[in-house]
C-alpha cells in the first residue's frame, strides 16, 4: 500500500472516530467521502485484499435484506465477510465499510465483500472492486425525481452486466420480466423465482410497471402475480418468457409475523426452510439469497441449515418495545413495497393500529406523488388508529382521507417521539405497533427509539430484547 492510499486510509477512519464520537451518526458515508478525496482508488486498492471475492446485490427493493441473508449464511459457512450492512448503498458507503474494517496497515480481516449497491451506482462498483456475483431483486417504479423510468435504472445494469469482469455471474430474479430481460445474452445466469401456485393472483395491480416486451413490445399475458408485475408471465407472440428458474421456491407458507416455511429445489435436491421473516416479498429475498449462495459454493441444504436464527436487518420486520407496547418496523419507499409491506402488515400481522410517516429528504425522493399509487384503502376496514407523521404528513392524511379512512380513526403529529407516544396510548393491551416510515423518517423514528434505549443504533446490527 502507497503512501497516498495509507494516508487516505487514516484520514477516513479518523473521520469515522469523530464521526461517531460526536454522535454525528455512525460513519457509514462520510469516511468514505474523505478518503476517496485523498485517493479515488482506495476501493479498488483495499479489494484486492478479499481472496474470496466480491458479491453486489442491487434492485429496487429487498437490497439489504437479501445481503443480510446472503451474510448469514457466508459467515456460517467460517467465511469472513466485509459489507456495508448499515444500508449505504452508495460508492462512498461501500468504501467507508471497507475503510471501517480495515486496520490502520491496511490489513484487511476479510475474504469476501458482500455490498448492496443503488442501481444507479452499480456500474461504477462493478468497475472498480470486480465482483464474481450480481444479484439482481426486482425492478419498480421508485423516485423517478432521482432515476427516471424503469428502462433507465434497468440500463445502468445491462451496462454493469455487460462490461462487468470476465466470469462474473448474473443471479436474477426469474419472475420480475425486466430483470430476466437482463440475463439476455450473459454467459453465466442463475435465475431464482417462487412456483408455489396457489399464491399467485389473477390480475395484476393497479401499480403493476412491467407489463409489455421487452424484445416486441406487446402486452404480456400474465399467468399469475405475486404482487406487483412479479409473477409468471409470457409474451402472446413467443419473442419472450419467464425463464424456467434454476433455484426456485416450490412452496411458501407464511405463519403470522413470526416466520414462513419455504421448499426451495435448485434442480438436485429440494430442501426445506424455516426463517424468521414474514411477508411474500421476504421469500423473494430467500430464495434470491440462497441461489447467489449457491452460485459461490454452498450447497442449499447449508443454507437452511444458517436461516433458522437469522435477525432481520434494521427497520425491516424490526421488532422493539414502544412504550411498553409490542412494535414492528417495516420500511416503505415507493407504491409496490408499501402495497406489500401493507398487505404482510393485515393478513399476517392482523393490524390494526398504525404510525405512518413519509419524509420527502434527497433519500427518499423530493416528489411524493407516488403515493396516490399506494393502496391505502386496504386499511379501511381494519385502521382502528392511524398516527399521521413525518415532514409531509399532511399530504399523507389527504391521501389517507380519500381512502375512506375515518376522520377520528387518525391523527397528524409532528414529533417524533410524541408520535411514538401517541401510537402507543392508541393501541390495545396485547395488539402490536405497525410503525410503516420511508426511509429518513425510519432513520428518525430508530435515531428516538435508540436513544431511549428500544433499539440499538443501526450501524451496529444488533437488535436488543424486544420483548415488552
Amino acid at each position: 500500500m502507497n503512501a497516498r492510499t495509507l494516508a487516505a486510509l487514516w484520514a477516513g477512519k479518523l473521520t469515522s472516530r469523530l464521526s461517531r464520537g460526536l454522535r454525528r451518526g455512525g460513519g457509514t458515508t462520510l469516511p468514505g467521502d474523505v478518503s476517496r478525496w485523498v485517493d479515488p482508488r482506495i476501493l479498488t486498492t483495499l479489494a484486492r485484499s478479499l481472496d474470496q471475492g466480491a458479491v453486489v446485490v442491487t434492485g429496487t427493493n429487498g437490497k439489504t435484506t437479501t445481503a443480510a441473508l446472503l451474510r448469514h449464511i457466508l459467515e456460517a459457512q467460517g467465511r469472513r465477510t466485509v459489507a456495508n450492512q448499515a444500508g449505504a448503498n452508495l460508492i462512498f458507503g461501500v468504501t467507508a465499510a471497507m475503510v471501517n474494517r480495515a486496520t490502520w496497515g491496511g490489513g484487511l480481516d476479510a475474504n469476501v465483500g458482500l455490498f448492496e449497491i443503488d442501481e444507479a451506482s452499480l456500474p461504477r462498483l462493478v468497475q472498480e472492486i470486480a465482483p464474481g456475483t450480481i444479484v439482481v431483486t426486482n425492478l419498480f417504479r421508485d423516485q423517478l425525481d432521482r432515476y427516471g423510468e424503469l428502462e433507465t435504472t434497468a440500463a445502468h445494469i445491462r451496462r454493469a452486466l455487460t462490461k462487468g469482469p470476465e466470469g462474473v455471474t448474473a443471479v436474477l430474479n426469474a419472475d420480475d420480466p425486466m430483470v430476466a430481460a437482463l440475463g439476455d445474452g450473459l454467459p453465466r445466469v442463475v435465475y431464482a423465482g417462487l412456483d408455489d401456485q396457489s399464491l399467485l393472483q389473477p390480475e395484476l395491480s393497479h401499480g403493476a410497471d412491467a407489463k409489455f416486451c421487452p424484445r416486441c413490445g406487446s402486452a404480456f399475458v400474465f399467468d399469475g402475480v405475486y404482487f406487483g408485475h412479479v409473477g409468471h408471465y409470457h409474451c402472446p407472440r413467443g419473442d419472450f418468457a419467464r425463464p424456467s428458474p434454476d433455484v426456485r421456491a416450490t412452496s411458501v407458507a407464511i405463519e403470522g409475523m413470526e416466520r414462513m416455511r419455504l421448499r426451495i429445489s435448485d434442480g438436485t435436491q429440494e430442501v426445506g426452510f424455516e426463517v424468521p421473516l414474514s411477508g411474500l416479498y421476504n421469500a423473494y429475498n430467500v430464495v434470491l439469497a440462497v441461489a447467489a449462495a449457491r452460485a459461490i459454493g454452498v450447497p442449499i441444504a447449508s443454507s437452511a441449515a444458517a436461516l433458522r436464527d437469522f435477525t432481520p436487518a434494521f427497520g425491516r420486520m424490526e421488532r422493539t418495545v414502544i412504550e411498553g407496547r409490542p412494535a414492528v418496523l417495516l420500511l416503505a419507499k415507493n407504491p409496490t413495497g408499501f402495497n406489500e409491506v401493507l398487505r404482510t402488515a393485515i393478513q399476517f400481522g392482523k393490524a390494526s393500529s398504525f404510525l405512518i410517516a413519509l419524509n420527502d429528504r434527497i433519500a427518499d425522493g423530493r416528489d411524493v406523488s407516488w403515493i396516490w399509487d399506494v393502496n391505502f384503502e386496504q386499511l379501511k376496514d381494519v385502521a382502528n388508529h392511524i398516527v399521521v407523521s413525518g415532514d409531509r404528513a399532511l399530504d399523507l392524511r389527504v391521501r389517507l382521507k380519500y381512502a375512506e379512512i375515518p376522520a377520528d380513526r387518525m391523527e397528524v403529529v409532528g414529533d417524533w417521539k410524541t408520535a411514538l407516544k401517541r401510537a402507543s396510548e392508541a393501541t390495545p393491551d396485547g395488539q402490536t405497533i405497525f410503525v410503516l416510515p420511508t426511509y429518513t423518517a425510519m432513520l428518525e423514528l430508530r435515531a428516538v427509539l435508540t436513544r431511549d434505549g428500544a433499539l440499538q443504533p443501526y450501524w451496529q446490527g444488533r437488535p436488543v430484547d424486544a420483548k415488552p
